[in-house]
């Protein structure tokens, strides 16, 4: 007898996207009101919490026998629900190598291992064949197109870690790379905007998370005219469900925006 979760609470839109994607959403019992992957979860699943608030009352209501959190951000809910007897998964992926790892985990804790290890070996496919066009574009153009990617505006924040090598596996150059791997948005807060100006940005991304990016506002921020992707007029968006979910839907959806946006040589 397998003894396997069968009411799982999700509370973050990756680890739903995950399980409907392996044929196991009937497991799912609720989820975060910010699940947007697949658009059939919003409506066939209850929504029992935010993402860092919600009650507690209303996650125990559905009998969870597992819940998928993300992070210190829900270290609090984790915390209670360890208290009330719930079983807690908490993950903490920050990388490409370590969002597959999060697609294999969630297969081992619903025994659908092999599915899972069929879904990563697809988005292993698609980073590898990412890599050969960027290659070869950058064999083409010699250099690599320098990248800022902004995920807030007041303050600036630059990109965190798997995006960073999201850019890199599409052939570009995060001028802020150095500063990717720090897990905090805080650590990653420009203190002076005029750095994005010292370090000459070809092509700049935003994805201001939960409110549209507005190329105009950043076009006409102070000093910024000679910037050369303000004076090329390569200021691109990329929604924030797509490329700041750390889960499948950053490669699958987010990796061809990028490659797209940096095709700077061919057009």
């Amino acid at each position: 007898m397998r003894r396997l979760p069968q009411r799982i609470v999700c509370l973050t839109t990756e680890t739903v996207e995950v399980l409907y994607a392996i044929g196991e959403a009937d497991r799912i019992a609720g989820i975060t009101g910010y699940t947007v992957r697949p658009p059939e979860a919003r409506k066939e699943k209850p929504k029992v919490y935010a993402f860092t608030s919600g009650d507690l009352d209303k996650i125990l209501a559905v009998r969870p026998d597992l819940v998928l959190t993300f992070s210190d951000l829900q270290a609090d809910i984790a915390r209670d629900l360890i208290k009330a007897g719930v079983p807690v998964y908490a993950f903490n992926q920050r990388s490409v190598d370590e969002t597959l790892g999060m697609v294999e985990t969630i297969g081992r804790l619903v025994g659908a291992e092999d599915k899972a290890l069929r879904m990563v070996a697809e988005l292993e496919a698609q980073i590898a064949a990412a890599k050969a066009l960027a290659a070869a574009r950058i064999a083409r153009s010699g250099r690599r197109p320098r990248v800022y990617f902004e995920e807030w505006d007041e303050p600036n924040i630059t990109a965190v870690r798997w995006v960073s090598e999201l850019i890199e596996i599409a052939g570009g150059e995060n001028i802020f790379a150095d500063r990717a791997a720090l897990p905090l948005a805080r650590d990653r807060i420009l203190a002076d905007p005029l750095e994005v100006v010292e370090r000459a940005p070809d092509v700049i991304i935003g994805s201001w998370c939960g409110k549209h990016f507005r190329p105009e506002r950043v076009s006409a921020r102070p000093g910024w005219s000679n910037v050369p992707a303000v004076v090329n007029g390569r200021l691109h968006e990329i929604k924030s469900a797509i490329i700041l979910t750390p889960g499948p839907v950053a490669i699958s959806e987010g990796l061809p925006l990028l490659l797209d946006i940096l095709n700077i040589g061919d057009r």
